[in-house]
């Protein structure tokens, strides 16, 4: 049964989408923007209570994970095909994109401690910086998944074969199985 399950694996990412597996990611990560929004409501509104604590570490365990895997996947298969293409409306996307990644990752390692004192039950973070910095990322991240599905992603499935986006999707799969 084993070598069966690992064997349905397999074929499973052979046939991934590397551009589906991203579109799947954007969807974790809005669902990701709302617990953490609603986090910084119920801090202001009842403290660190167990509820908080879970939320907050599954908030972590996102954006230190998954969203940074995300940025990775974007940098090695999406970006390089797009800006071989020289088009200039697309190659100003893909810089603003990467400048992103860059804030982006700036912005959580401002909260990451807040984020986990709560998730550890801490209570020495101020709750007013949290909700400004929460909101700075928040809008950062919506204007960036924006961009990319209405820009980057139709120019990508455009330009990448689907061997192209398969071999990422495999790509993908490997690296996060390691």
């Amino acid at each position: 049964m084993i070598a069966a399950a690992s064997f349905d694996a397999r074929q499973e990412s052979a046939r991934l989408d590397g551009l589906d597996v991203l579109d799947a990611c954007h969807r974790q990560t809005l669902f990701t923007l709302g617990k953490l929004a609603a986090l910084v409501s119920r801090l202001q509104h009842l403290g660190i209570d167990e509820e908080a604590r879970a939320m907050a570490a599954d908030v972590i365990r996102h954006f230190s994970t998954t969203a940074r895997h995300h940025h990775e996947d974007e940098e090695r298969h999406v970006f390089p095909a797009l800006l071989a293409g020289g088009e200039p409306q697309v190659t100003d996307a893909v810089s603003r994109l990467q400048q992103d990644h860059r804030w982006l990752e700036e912005d959580w390692k401002a909260l990451l401690p807040q984020l986990d004192a709560i998730a550890c039950g801490q209570s020495w973070f101020d709750v007013d910086t949290l909700r400004e910095g929460v909101e700075i990322f928040i809008a950062l991240s919506h204007d960036h998944i924006a961009l990319e599905e209405s820009l980057i992603y139709p120019q990508a499935r455009a330009r990448m074969s689907g061997a192209q986006r398969r071999e990422a999707g495999r790509e993908m799969a490997a690296r996060r199985r390691t």
